[in-house]
Formats: C-alpha cells, structure tokens, sequence
C-alpha cells in the first residue's frame, strides 16, 4: 500500500491541489497529514483519500477542524496532537514537531517504524536505530525547495519524495 505524507500546507491551494494530484498518481489510499492546514476548508481537499492528521501550532480552529473531519467520514480522523497509528503491520507516530527534541527522543525510543513530522519546513529523510524519520516538506513558500510530499510504500518500506512544483 502506498500512504501519502504532508505536512505544513498552510492554506496554500494550488499546492494541495498538486499534493492530491500526486497522491492519485501514485495510488495512494491513505494520507497522513502532520499538521497545520490552517483553514478548516483545506481538509474538503483530501476527500478522495482516508485521512488522518494531527494539529500543528497554527491550527487554531480545532472545533471546524473536527467538524471538517466529520463530514470526511469513514476511518479519516483528527487525532489531536500526537497519533499512533498501523498500517500493514507498519507503526506510524505522528507529530507536528516543534521540538526537534521530542521528535528524537520518540524515534530514538525505537517504538515506532517511522517517525513522521512537519513544523520546520524542511524535508528529512533518516534512520535511528529501526525508526524512520521523515519530514515530507512544507507547503508555505512558493521558492521553497522543500516543497514536497513523501509517498511510503508499505511493502518494502520504502520512501520517495515528489515535488509539487513538477
């Protein structure tokens, strides 16, 4: 199975847009998104796709948010600010990040097989111990060089990164 990862989009349409473009593309089921969309009205965006996302530090409308989550219906979800999540046999901690800190602390605890983060807009890719950290990139900046979306192949957990901007 093929789960795509997002993060920091920001309100930034046209890129959202691209990001499910991808998503399509590249037959993705699921999309864990690692916070801050903002606007309750971005999360109509991955209608297409089961959804799950944690809050960022802009995410202030939490209660449109839910709701926005709500009406996804199926197994989307809304997790609050940390979700533990499976998918074929895969674990997936999911965070918005802001403390470097504890993203290292939960990686190097070696609990989770990836470790999926935003907040510092840059792209990561890397192992500690058994634990994949991974930063998909932002959203916010049209110059950003980090403007991508990760796609995780469960099978051979596997990672690539693809730019919205292709």
């Amino acid at each position: 199975m093929n789960i795509g990862i997002v993060a920091d989009t920001h309100d930034n349409v046209e890129a959202i847009e691209r990001a499910t473009e991808i998503f399509a593309e590249e037959g993705v089921e699921i999309v864990i998104h690692c916070g801050d969309f903002v606007a309750p009205l971005m999360v109509d965006y991955f209608e297409a796709f089961e959804l799950h996302g944690v809050l960022g530090n802009n995410d202030g409308d939490v209660a449109n948010l839910q709701a926005a989550f709500d009406a996804l219906g199926g197994e989307s979800e809304l997790h609050g600010r940390f979700a533990s999540l499976e998918f074929d046999g895969l674990s997936v901690a999911v965070l918005h990040g802001e403390s470097l800190e504890e993203v290292e602390a939960i990686a190097a605890g070696e609990t989770f097989d990836f470790v999926c983060y935003g907040h510092h807009h840059e792209r990561e890719l890397s192992e500690e111990g058994r634990t994949t950290v991974l930063n998909p990139g932002a959203h916010v900046l049209a110059a950003d060089e980090d403007r991508t979306v990760a796609i995780v192949d469960t099978r051979s957990e596997s990672v690539r990164f693809r730019s919205v901007d292709e």
